[in-house]
């Protein structure tokens, strides 16, 4: 496991940047060829996914439909291309809040938020917003607890603070914070979009993890790794959350 304080937080390297095809095409052959460790039947509960910056829902359709073919009712967060809050960023996340909460519907059971890169972010305040109907918040390769010039794909905290060059304290301290429910962060120190060291929590709390896997930024949406951190914690009932332990298959 990477450590948060072993460098110090920089954005990824323009090499590391221009290799991110390389791996990703190899997770891609890897999520065609091998199969995932066995997990329980999933229960049938809501799971909305959210796109990284400037993507739809394409580049998540191999993980929504591993998590339909678990048992879950998953959804694509039905917004199209995620192109950043617009206008007032509170009022933008209040109306992404009340969508989330119409997919979510009348269902009895609470429901599971992933997102991916910026979108994780997306997951992580909804959570926040809809903790009483939310069971878990997992996020893959998202910056929530950065500062300045740490991603390669722009300024993502810039999009959350609307016309504002930089985040100030609170908006910070707002992102770092995470939902009252359990929430999982995966990441790679591999990554060549994101710095990983703002992808994991800077200090231990009550259902919270970071989990490491191998791999890129890019490839995450068929990152057999990924897919399995992400199995295991849906399996997971409400109010029973345990640290993730990764099977030989998964590892």
């Amino acid at each position: 496991m990477a450590s948060f304080s072993a460098v110090v937080p920089q954005r990824p390297s323009l090499s590391l940047l221009g290799l991110e095809p390389l791996p990703a095409a190899i997770e891609f052959v890897s999520y065609q060829f091998n199969s995932l460790p066995k997990v329980p039947q999933g229960d049938g509960h809501s799971v909305t996914l959210f796109p990284g910056l400037g993507s739809d829902g394409t580049p998540l359709i191999s993980l929504l439909n591993h998590c339909q073919e678990l048992g879950y009712d998953a959804l694509d967060w039905g917004r199209r291309f995620n192109t950043g809050p617009s206008g007032n960023v509170d009022a933008w996340l209040a109306g992404l809040s009340d969508h989330v909460n119409e997919l979510i519907g009348d269902s009895h059971q609470s429901a599971s938020l992933i997102g991916w890169g910026l979108g994780g972010l997306y997951a992580r305040e909804v959570g926040k917003r809809l903790s009483p109907r939310v069971r878990q918040v997992i996020t893959i390769g998202s910056p929530f607890n950065g500062a300045a010039d740490i991603t390669n794909a722009g300024w993502p905290y810039s999009l959350l603070s609307g016309s504002t060059p930089k985040p100030d304290d609170a908006q910070l301290s707002r992102l770092r914070t995470p939902p009252p429910v359990s929430t999982t962060s995966i990441f790679s120190s591999s990554d060549g979009v994101v710095a990983w060291q703002f992808c994991v929590h800077g200090k231990p709390a009550r259902r919270v993890e970071d989990v490491e896997v191998g791999g890129s930024h890019i490839g995450k949406g068929w990152n057999n790794a990924a897919f399995a951190v992400v199995a295991d914690c849906l399996s997971q009932k409400p109010g029973k959350w345990r640290p993730y332990v990764a099977t030989s298959a998964s590892e």
